[in-house]
């Protein structure tokens, strides 16, 4: 997530704070209610956001961790394309050799 689209989540969500804070008088509700109505909203979106971010820290699913992994992968195969090509380009005696010497030092 960017910052601006964290921003842009930011004034979302204190909009829709001062639209209930508005809009809930027009219900024949008093400001003191729709004070407590407004807060207890901004506080549920706050509890929510933050509970699962705690969640995808516990379980590791986090932004970094998570492109992290990807590239690890990528990495990877390509890494193992580059030997298995390597390997079958040598020889049939080279490639014996080859094996014998890792199975020797492992």
């Amino acid at each position: 997530m960017t910052k601006g689209k964290i921003i842009q989540i930011g004034l979302l969500i204190s909009l829709l704070g001062l639209l209930s804070y508005k809009l809930v008088p027009q219900f024949g509700i008093d400001n003191f209610t729709a004070s407590m109505i407004s807060n207890f909203i901004l506080i549920t979106i706050v509890i929510t956001w933050v509970s699962s971010y705690v969640f995808r820290v516990v379980n590791g699913k986090m932004t970094f961790m998570e492109q992290r992994k990807r590239y690890r992968k990528e990495y990877e195969k390509i890494v193992n394309d580059k030997l298995e090509n390597k390997f079958n380009s040598l020889s049939k005696s080279e490639q014996e050799k080859l094996m014998e010497d890792l199975e020797k030092n492992p």
